[in-house]
């Protein structure tokens, strides 16, 4: 967003405003006539709607989750046309707006709305409503600590579509689409690592910390959100231009035109999210949940690359965790830094760390693409119609490299994969490098008896296994307590 000049960012409208006479009509949103309703918002030219789209076809290349699940859509919608009744929807937004202190009002833009995320974009709305099981509860935690209505999370959705790396073309950046130099007012910090603006925690305290300004400015929610989009000064010449009135209908034809739509969206959003049911809309779950995962603090240098070898994950999903790292890397500066990880393997960094960090060894530039050509590393993404034999014949390598380099147990890859393929077969030893160790055979399983110093994250990378799957193969095991000489099964016969 544009915050101290006209907002050019959020909401872009191609259609023609709504004719209005002196603006006293909206005062009361009973008077406004639904007949100019058919004007519909230009769904191409909204930026929300965009970034929705753009997010969830990156998201249909690859499920880092390993699942279809995420990306079956067949059951998300009723793909009949819901006709709206105003009657209905006046009384639902009623009782919505008995529970904020947010005007929710009806008219013909607030309805064309409604249709546009109703029934226009209704795949997109079931997509927006999968993700607030991952964004809204850490949006409800910081709204109740800065004494927010709750229905402010819905702005975000207006902003970005739920999308913490949303990029405008004016260079709002975020969930909240902060320009720098707002940002950095209430605290977002950028750097050649880091962007501030991309981390979802501190962007949603800077909108909180903003937006309670300007609701003790104008002491109304509404022309707070006017003055979030478009910039205090432009909703203070509205206000001038209307001969001093500070509602925001009767101050509506003197807004930017971008800003005409902003509220409306709101109050759309709110609706529509609300009773979902109304448009046959059903949530598309999203990969992963706020409570499946957490955060510890650490020191860097380290990349997302090492963090998925090490700790087994895919690269796009310590990606989608962590998007505040703007180049993959968790910095050397001395700082300490968030890193958030699933709760299972934020479990095993938590007990190897420092064998985690230890085998990091940063170059003099510890960027993914530097690091590539230091170490004549190439990350591959895996595409529809290859195997292992094609990628090891394109490269120059056999399968047997390709497996070892990556940690496979099978030939079997997914659509958008990444695999690390080293040139001339140049694989540095830390790549191969790993805890040897001895077993014996039992029966039906595969035993390895504690020696002194080993951890269980040592055990499982030797064997090529997550140390989940060696707790399935021993109940009741406790990884803190190994001691020397104790047998574990790490594996099945055969």
């Amino acid at each position: 967003m544009i915050r101290t000049s006209i907002a050019i960012c959020a909401i872009f409208f191609s259609f023609v405003d709504l004719a209005i006479g002196s603006g006293n009509e909206y005062k009361d949103s009973t008077k406004v006539a639904l007949s100019d309703s058919i004007l519909l918002p230009s769904f191409q030219d909204i930026q929300s709607v965009k970034l929705l789209d753009k997010q969830f076809s990156e998201f249909s290349k690859t499920n880092f989750l390993g699942s279809n699940d995420y990306l079956d859509t067949s059951v998300a919608w009723n793909s009949e046309f819901v006709v709206l009744n105003d009657t209905l929807i006046r009384q639902k937004l009623d009782a919505l707006d008995q529970q904020t202190p947010f005007a929710l009002s009806y008219n013909g833009r607030v309805k064309a709305f409604i249709n546009l995320y109703g029934n226009k974009k209704r795949l997109l709305s079931s997509k927006a409503l999968g993700l607030q099981e991952y964004y809204f509860p850490m949006m409800e935690e910081i709204l109740d600590k800065y004494d927010m209505p709750y229905e402010m999370k819905y702005l975000a959705i207006v902003e970005s579509a739920l999308n913490p790396t949303a990029n405008s073309r004016a260079g709002a950046k975020g969930l909240w689409q902060f320009m720098y130099a707002t940002g950095k007012m209430y605290g977002l910090k950028v750097t050649s690592y880091t962007d501030d603006r991309f981390d979802p925690y501190k962007s949603t305290e800077a909108a909180c910390k903003y937006l309670s300004y300007l609701n003790k400015y104008y002491d109304d929610w509404t022309l707070a959100l006017a003055a979030y989009n478009c910039g205090p000064g432009n909703v203070n010449k509205a206000i001038r231009r209307s001969g001093g009135k500070k509602g925001y209908w009767e101050i509506y034809p003197h807004l930017p035109r971008e800003t005409r739509g902003y509220v409306p969206a709101f109050i759309a959003v709110n609706y529509v999210l609300s009773y979902p049911s109304d448009f046959n809309i059903k949530a598309i779950k999203p990969p992963t949940t706020h409570f499946d995962n957490d955060t510890i603090h650490i020191k860097g240098p380290v990349t997302f690359s090492h963090l998925s070898s090490t700790l087994n994950l895919p690269i796009e999903q310590i990606e989608y965790l962590n998007p505040v790292y703007k180049l993959n890397v968790i910095p050397n500066d001395g700082k300490l830094h968030v890193l958030k990880l699933p709760n299972a393997e934020l479990g095993v960094f938590i007990t190897n760390q420092d064998s985690i960090l230890a085998m990091y060894k940063p170059k003099k530039d510890n960027s993914e693409e530097v690091l590539a050509t230091q170490q004549q590393l190439e990350i591959y993404r895996v595409r529809n119609g290859d195997y292992l034999g094609k990628i090891a014949s394109r490269y120059g390598v056999s399968v047997s490299n390709l497996k070892e380099w990556n940690g496979l147990k099978s030939n079997n890859l997914t659509i958008g994969q990444r695999l690390r393929v080293y040139s001339k077969g140049n694989a540095p030893k830390q790549a191969v490098a790993q805890k040897k160790i001895t077993t014996t055979t039992k029966g039906a399983y595969e035993y390895y008896t504690i020696r002194s110093g080993d951890t269980l994250w040592d055990i499982a990378k030797a064997k090529g296994l997550t140390t989940a799957q060696i707790k399935t193969l021993n109940s009741n095991l406790n990884e803190r307590k190994l001691k020397p000489g104790d047998k574990i099964i790490v594996g099945k016969k055969g």
